[in-house]
């Protein structure tokens, strides 16, 4: 009986730590798409920046910053939400070359994911 009691006690423990693993995988915003796409090429000086996430995001908590090749950084103004997986914003004045969007974004679950899209001005 003892021995029966401990195999279920170890396949729970394992189940627990299973459901646990799976909710840790969940539990980011992962960008699924972005306009500009990473390393891409676009014509400025204006460009419209668009990021769809996995999960819905909070726009109000959420933060985009515009990195130029020379390492100045620009905060950028998020739009009002129109869908809750995606923020969209407006950069304007790009000067030709290589730019970062360092995007850090808090999640519904209330996570906090970071990450950046490399892309060249013409």
């Amino acid at each position: 009986m003892f021995n029966i009691l401990s195999r279920c006690n170890s396949l729970f423990l394992v189940l627990l730590l299973a459901a646990g693993a799976t909710q840790t995988c969940w539990a980011h915003a992962i960008l699924m798409e972005s306009t500009p796409t990473i390393n891409s090429t676009v014509q400025g000086p204006d460009l419209d920046i668009t990021l769809r996430y996995n999960v819905r995001v909070d726009g109000s908590r959420s933060r985009v910053t515009l990195v130029a090749q020379d390492g100045t950084s620009t905060p950028l103004t998020l739009a009002k939400q129109a869908k809750p997986d995606i923020l969209q914003m407006h950069a304007s004045g790009l000067k030709a070359g290589t730019y970062r969007l360092q995007w850090n974004v808090l999640a519904s679950d209330g996570h906090m994911s970071k990450g950046e899209v490399p892309f060249t001005v013409k």
